[in-house]
């Protein structure tokens, strides 16, 4: 049994996967450079860009390219050993073929195909949800996922805003998504402060909360359902519930807590 140690990107994972495949080893963990030392002999493995594009060829060419797709992305779930779990499919993929693909009834694919849809779900959310601020000529945002979907976003923000310099933080996975021409680039921040905002923000969200104070029904109020389509683990990171110091607010603006606040503060 060995663990192996690599640098945590897809190209160090697809080396390991490479290697173990060719010396017949079983992999009983994947380890960060920050994990502890384990009681298992350690294999120490460095990233080789050309083993991960050929084995990453393979994946295509022996399974298909939507399998291909389901592996890389099921590297940015938050999916416990999830190393392990695709080691598996892949080791499958690379014997069996496309039928590893088909097999809803293993375990294994069950698994991560669930923790795949719940990166699917929650970067389609981000899509919507990512709210950015105006600071020094540049549009700053901050985000807060289970998933690591920074990789998936980058391109479709930088696709969406070319004409702006753009800076995403990741804060669980503390990495930073920078772009400016339609060109990003994703790199570690440990300490990432976004600053004040200046009065030009401000107004714009003032402007928000005046908006959904304006079109809300008072006899159709139904905060659950609000709840639903905008789910509050995403709210204290969006600029319509931030007061002007930086802090969250506890309710939207024409919701029954938004309007119970209202009364308390005598506005």
């Amino acid at each position: 049994m060995t663990a192996y140690r690599y640098d945590g990107s897809f190209a160090g994972f697809l080396t390991c996967v490479w290697d173990a495949l060719e010396n017949k080893i079983e992999p009983v963990a994947f380890l960060l450079p920050e994990d502890g030392s384990t009681l298992w002999e350690e294999r120490e493995t460095a990233a080789d860009g050309s083993k991960a594009k050929r084995l990453y060829a393979a994946l295509a060419r022996r399974v298909s390219p939507r399998f291909r797709h389901f592996i890389a992305w099921g590297f940015l779930t938050c999916l416990p050993e999830r190393e392990l779990a695709l080691f598996t499919l892949i080791r499958r993929g690379m014997t069996e073929g496309k039928r590893v693909a088909l097999d809803l009834s293993d375990p294994v694919m069950a698994k991560v195909m669930l923790a795949y849809q719940k990166l699917a779900t929650e970067q389609d959310h981000l899509k919507g949800f990512v709210r950015f601020s105006e600071l020094d000529g540049a549009l700053v945002g901050e985000i807060e996922p289970k998933n690591r979907v920074l990789p998936i976003l980058a391109p479709h923000f930088a696709d969406r805003f070319s004409g702006e310099r753009l800076a995403l933080y990741d804060r669980t996975h503390r990495e930073a998504f920078f772009a400016h021409g339609g060109r990003w680039k994703i790199i570690p921040v440990e300490d990432f402060h976004m600053g004040p905002a200046g009065e030009k923000e401000r107004e714009f969200r003032a402007m928000w909360k005046k908006y959904y104070e304006t079109v809300a029904i008072e006899g159709r109020r139904n905060p659950k359902c609000q709840a639903t389509h905008l789910p509050k683990r995403y709210r204290h990171v969006m600029t319509e519930f931030m007061e002007d110091d930086g802090a969250v607010e506890r309710a939207l603006p024409g919701t029954i807590e938004g309007k119970a606040k209202k009364r308390r503060s005598g506005n």
